[in-house]
């Protein structure tokens, strides 16, 4: 789920504890935590309403004068179902930044990474990747994922969702533009030899 500015803004000081989406299917999970891009939130629940069903507390809640206001901004196609989500800000660091930042690296946590990178490299169709990458990262931070990916010789897409997966390891970070290796992804560098 994105998070337009308004909504982040509203999350992460308490002023906002509903959204409405038009989606085809739901694109969230009640009890599942998401990052905003200024923390996390959680979504308590995810109930299916009409319009007819929105009222002005909703609209409150949700960072709107009123339940028209809130239905004339709302996107998505408009035979789609309409989802109230009910969000709670979680007062808690993001775990991923957590990873990251977390740069002692024991044999145990050293093995765990070079396994979990040895399983990503057997399983992609495009051979290994873990290792030039983040090479590529650690010695270019900050450029553009296209630059990155066509200097590795691949696609975009598939690099950043490959990057992706490093993020989730808590190997890199990203920037505005580009990427950069984390205290974690560069731990594991100087450790393993890369």
């Amino acid at each position: 789920m994105l998070f337009e500015r308004r909504l982040r803004e509203g999350i992460a000081d308490g002023t906002i504890s509903v959204a409405f989406r038009r989606w085809r299917r739901p694109q969230v999970v009640a009890g599942r935590r998401y990052r905003t891009g200024l923390g996390l939130v959680e979504v308590a629940a995810v109930d299916v309403v009409t319009p007819a069903e929105v009222t002005d507390a909703d609209a409150h809640e949700a960072g709107y004068p009123d339940g028209a206001a809130l239905l004339a901004d709302l996107t998505g196609p408009a035979d789609a179902t309409l989802y109230r989500l009910r969000l709670r800000r979680v007062d808690e660091p993001d775990p991923r930044a957590v990873l990251a930042a977390d740069d002692r690296l024991d044999d145990d946590a050293l093995a765990y990474l070079t396994r979990r990178l040895d399983r990503l490299d057997r399983a992609s169709p495009a051979g290994p990747w873990t290792r030039a990458t983040l090479a590529a990262i650690g010695q270019r931070p900050g450029v553009r994922a296209a630059d990155l990916a066509a200097s590795l010789g691949r696609d975009t897409p598939s690099f950043k969702l490959d990057v992706r997966k490093l993020k989730q390891l808590g190997l890199t970070e990203s920037l505005p533009v580009g990427y950069r290796l984390s205290p974690r992804g560069r731990a594991y560098l100087a450790r393993a030899g890369g």
